[in-house]
């Protein structure tokens, strides 16, 4: 779990960090272990169970939040 301001603080290492990023939404029955165990870390959206539709919105949602945060940009309200 990340709130807003963490998200922006690992997108901000990201970008210095040099290496691709890959963010992947679960399937209905989640990830498959073996694909969890190459991930360098993993970041839930919600608790709940959520449509793939609305987790990729909420998703560039919050990675939208991020950018704002790290360019002071007025759009996110700490």
């Amino acid at each position: 779990r990340l709130t807003s301001v963490q998200l922006a603080e690992r997108s901000e290492a990201w970008l210095h960090d040099g290496r691709d990023v890959a963010l992947i939404i679960g399937g209905a029955d989640g990830i498959d272990p073996a694909l969890k165990q190459t991930a360098d870390e993993a970041i839930r959206l919600s608790d709940m169970t959520l449509p793939h539709a609305l987790a990729r919105v909420l998703l560039l949602e919050q990675l939208y939040r991020a950018w704002s945060l790290r360019n002071n940009h007025p759009y996110h309200r700490a």
